[in-house]
């Protein structure tokens, strides 16, 4: 029985000339008129709520897009709506949009809710709370199916035109630029918008919203992308070894489940199955098409719009490389950033800082759509969790540039300065799990080296890199490296995101029988373990002789405390990870003499002293973190 926590919400009026002048809403705002379009006041409070939710306007559209599925007819693109009635007529007011393939198959957040629509096709219910909390401030929310589910037709192509397309057609209408029917057939206009949206969303919704923004959209103000993909070649392999086998044909083929539109989308899957590449894992055209960092049509220098990245530095299902990436693009592309790493996995920050975060966001898209001067954008930009609970903040990120290099022994160590000319061989074991590999024992099936311990807890932050001088005899190689925080501590669990849920919920925003906005509360899952996974990679390996290969490591931002080491191990296959490229017995060689490891260290790295070995015999059940055979983006 779930014990109900309220979250009091006082009703304080607003001025309307936050909101603009009253306008025509019949109207759109046209690309000549959007210039003239009345501007969003300054204010130094914030937002409040004072508008009825439940007498809200609730209705849906579907908006003509390009012909994306080859059919020769226009995509309709289903975006249902809801904005306050009072509003209506009186001031164009800017909009939160969550677009998603996940509104019918799968569901939203931490409770997989659905869209709900009464018995005459309009909408009751809106999943997760960003209607309940922001219409009633005098927001519009927009909840977009992407072309290819639900109730749009088309087809999906995991982040291509038509996901992306499809929702930036729903951009464009929301500025005059687009036409939309409704249940009817009657055509409907936007009048109502102010043309500023900001969109938000989790994983396949933020990524959405990524590609939107890499698109350049005029009226695309600000996004949320929270554990999103920036680019679908990282989501998928890593390094030329895929994670799984033909997974564009397999996600696309889940998203479209229980869609309301019988629509044979064979055709475009047959494509994807025979483009995606998998016998090579090489990046083709094909993922350049799926790229909003470096895409041709799609990428980071197209992005006007602020961006404020969520990410769970745990996230073992969008790779921390698609936030640290984008990060780093965006910033050299003069985009304004902000960014929160929060101590967990594939968790929304509203199930893991729930406050903080519902505070943070709501004066985000204060300033961002609103216009309200809040001090937002005059803080630090960065938000890290580096230990469970325990947040530091920086002007950007990483927090330095500096790296500190470490050389493998032939006796096991990692040291700084000098160099090994030994050479360190391993047997390619394709059934050997992660567990084998960073634990204590006589194993060839792998190569460990650890630091001394540490003099002093260091943070780690950013990506760090191995560069491998090794030889194998196989047709194709493979190797896999993982870094490991070697010592007992308090840390968050890695199983399921790294949260549990409570049996309390809370609510946030107002509510309808249809529509409660309680959810229950969630807290992050933390136990002392003896050791932890920092960072993972991978990479295939040409046929051939010796070989120089730098794999780069996904990214973190964590705190090793002191009397730790620091642990290095290198395997061949990684079938807990990626693809099984080498499924025989190969000898691999690694020549430790041009062999480094590159730490991004945040200062100067302290002494490391001798003392005993911290390797674990073992590692308890649900301390290492297991990937599904198949992942889902959500």
């Amino acid at each position: 029985m779930l014990r109900r926590v309220l979250t009091v919400i006082a009703a304080v009026p607003l001025a309307i000339g936050l909101l603009g002048a009253p306008v025509d809403a019949s109207t759109p705002p046209s690309a000549s008129t959007k210039s003239h379009a009345v501007r969003t006041a300054p204010a130094p409070a914030p937002t409040e709520p004072q508008y009825d939710y439940a007498d809200a306007i609730r209705e849906t559209v579907w908006v003509e897009a390009p012909d994306l599925d080859g059919n020769g007819e226009p995509d309709r693109v289903a975006a249902d709506i809801i904005r306050p009635r009072e509003l209506n007529g009186e001031a164009q007011i800017p909009v939160v949009m969550d677009a998603s393939p996940y509104y019918s198959c799968c569901g939203r957040g931490n409770e997989s809710e659905l869209k709900l629509y009464n018995a005459r096709g309009g909408p009751e219910k809106f999943p997760l709370y960003y209607d309940n909390y922001f219409v009633p401030r005098g927001y519009g929310y927009v909840a977009v199916d992407m072309a290819g589910t639900s109730r749009s037709t088309g087809c999906t192509d995991e982040g291509a035109d038509s996901d992306i397309l499809s929702v930036k057609a729903v951009i464009d209408w929301l500025n005059g630029r687009g036409r939309a029917v409704d249940r009817d057939g009657n055509e409907v206009s936007a009048g109502w918008s102010d043309g500023k949206v900001g969109m938000i969303g989790k994983s396949y919704d933020g990524t959405l919203a990524n590609g939107v923004a890499a698109t350049g959209v005029e009226g695309l103000e600000t996004i949320v992308p929270i554990a999103a993909i920036s680019s679908w070649y990282d989501y998928t392999r890593y390094q030329g070894l895929p994670f799984s086998y033909d997974y564009p044909t397999y996600l696309s083929s889940y998203v479209e489940g229980d869609r309301s539109e019988d629509i044979d989308c064979s055709p475009r899957l047959d494509e994807m199955a025979a483009n995606d590449g998998d016998e090579t894992g090489d990046y083709t055209d094909f993922w350049a098409d799926r790229d909003y960092r470096e895409g041709a049509d799609r990428n980071a220098a197209n992005v006007t719009a602020s961006v404020f990245i969520a990410h769970g530095l745990q996230d073992f299902n969008v790779k921390t490389p698609n936030f640290s990436r984008w990060w780093d693009d965006l910033g050299e592309n003069g985009v304004e950033r902000k960014m929160w790493l929060t101590r967990v996995g594939h968790t929304d920050p509203f199930d893991s800082a729930r406050k903080q975060w519902v505070d943070t966001l709501h004066r985000w898209f204060d300033h961002e759509l609103m216009g309200v001067d809040n001090g937002i954008d005059r803080e630090p930009a960065v938000r890290a969790e580096v230990a469970p609970d325990k947040w530091v903040s920086s002007p950007d990120w990483p927090v330095s540039k500096r790296t500190v290099k470490l050389r493998p022994q032939r006796n096991g160590s990692l040291v700084k300065g000098r160099h090994s000319d030994a050479t360190a061989e391993f047997v390619n074991d394709p059934q050997q799990d992660e567990s084998d590999a960073i634990t204590a024992g006589n194993n060839p099936h792998r190569l460990l080296f650890t630091t001394g311990r540490l003099g002093r807890a260091v943070r780690l932050s950013g990506s760090a890199e191995v560069r491998l001088d090794i030889a194998h005899a196989a047709e194709t190689g493979q190797v896999g490296v993982a870094l490991v925080d070697y010592g007992p501590s308090r840390r968050v669990v890695d199983a399921n995101g790294g949260v549990h849920n409570l049996d309390t919920e809370s609510c946030w925003g107002a509510a309808t029988p249809a529509d409660d906005a309680c959810y229950t509360d969630v807290a992050k899952t933390v136990g002392r373990t003896p050791l932890q996974v920092l960072s993972r990679g991978w990479a295939r390996l040409n046929e051939g002789d010796q070989q120089r290969v730098t794999v780069t490591l996904t990214a973190n931002d964590v705190r090793v405390p002191k009397g730790h080491r620091i642990g290095l191990a290198v395997v061949g296959a990684s079938h807990d990870w990626v693809v099984t490229v080498d499924d025989a017995a190969t000898e691999y060689a690694v020549s430790l003499r041009d062999s480094v490891l590159r730490l991004p260290i945040d200062g100067k790295l302290p002494k490391l002293r001798p003392g005993k070995s911290l390797v674990p015999k073992v590692v308890p059940q649900r301390v290492l973190a297991e990937q599904e055979d198949v992942i889902i983006p959500r």
